[in-house]
């Protein structure tokens, strides 16, 4: 298996079922609430766990009840616990997801211990890059965490993958360091001012990001390259609850990457898992499987072209192969 390390937060997240999301002002009776595992870090190192990678995963947790449950549950899911560390005063970081009938959502998510996961943390566990190949990092820690994370890896020759969520304004200097960004198409509007998401993304690889990836949700995802432009169409699925598609997408993404897959190919391992982890009820426990990423990858039904990419107009099949 190929290392992946990913460097963010960890959160326990509550889940309230509603007909329909509320409007500003107005309260909405809600059908249930579940608690479950999620944060943005720990929901892509356990999709690159589950899509085959080898995972170490730096995260921060509080010395709360809460933070007991999620290093359980890191264990459970086969993630060594050499990189997961304590917080004596803080809690944990914990969401509250609103999902309506439709899958879609709105999260509120408090920080805690998140916030006091350090760049010098990152420095500490700088031996644990050894024998990395891809480095993912989400923007739910702090800015000066992302960067040094992101500098020690370039140092260290991993490929680096930032996806930008939530959005924050991000300096050239930090894009600079990004081979990989995905954000969704609302993120890669705020980080570039401009409402076009191929534009948008045009302007972050000027600004010095190697590449980004828009994942377009229904759309599939748009490739922007120094070179050119290219668009993977989605895999048709019923959609139930679209928390943690984003995070399933580049947790697959990375495990790809850390085999050696083509950019082509690791989108579409991500946006199969993407796929996938809708068709389920929370995050973690949507999440995907390798083998079921592999299944859907080969036989699933894609949007407008099946299997199918396109370029400057014209399409090309590419194959969606079963990795090593």
């Amino acid at each position: 298996m190929s290392k992946v390390i990913v460097v963010g937060s960890s959160n326990i997240d509550y889940t309230v079922s509603v007909e329909r999301l509320p409007r500003p002002g107005e309260t909405v009776m809600a059908r249930d609430v579940v608690q479950s595992f999620g944060g943005k870090g720990a929901n892509q190192a356990v999709a690159a766990k589950r899509a085959g990678a080898d995972v170490v995963f730096l995260t921060k947790l509080g010395a709360d009840a809460n933070g007991k449950l999620l290093e359980r549950h890191f264990s459970a899911q086969g993630l060594p616990l050499t990189a997961i560390l304590r917080d004596h005063k803080a809690a944990s970081g914990v969401a509250f997801v609103w999902i309506d009938n439709k899958g879609n959502n709105q999260i509120a998510v408090v920080p805690g211990s998140n916030r006091l996961l350090t760049a010098e943390d990152v420095r500490r566990a700088a031996t644990l890059m050894a024998g990395s190949r891809v480095l993912l990092v989400q923007m739910e820690i702090e800015s000066a965490t992302i960067h040094e994370a992101l500098t020690l890896a370039r140092r260290n020759r991993l490929m680096t993958v930032l996806n930008p969520a939530p959005a924050r304004p991000l300096s050239s200097d930090l894009l600079s360091l990004v081979d990989v960004l995905t954000p969704n198409t609302a993120e890669v509007q705020v980080l570039a001012g401009q409402p076009h998401p191929e534009d948008a993304a045009k302007i972050l690889v000027k600004r010095g990001a190697g590449s980004v990836i828009v994942t377009c949700g229904a759309e599939g995802a748009l490739l922007v390259g120094r070179q050119d432009t290219r668009r993977c169409p989605a895999f048709v699925v019923d959609t139930i609850d679209s928390t943690g598609a984003g995070d399933a997408f580049n947790g697959a993404l990375a495990c790809a990457l850390a085999d050696g897959e083509s950019m082509e190919t690791a989108i579409e391992i991500g946006a199969a898992a993407g796929a996938l982890a809708t068709t389920k009820r929370g995050a973690q426990e949507a999440i995907p499987s390798r083998r079921e990423i592999e299944e859907l990858g080969e036989g699933g039904r894609r949007a407008r072209r099946c299997g199918a990419w396109a370029s400057a107009g014209q399409s090309s099949p590419t194959r969606f192969a079963r990795r090593r």
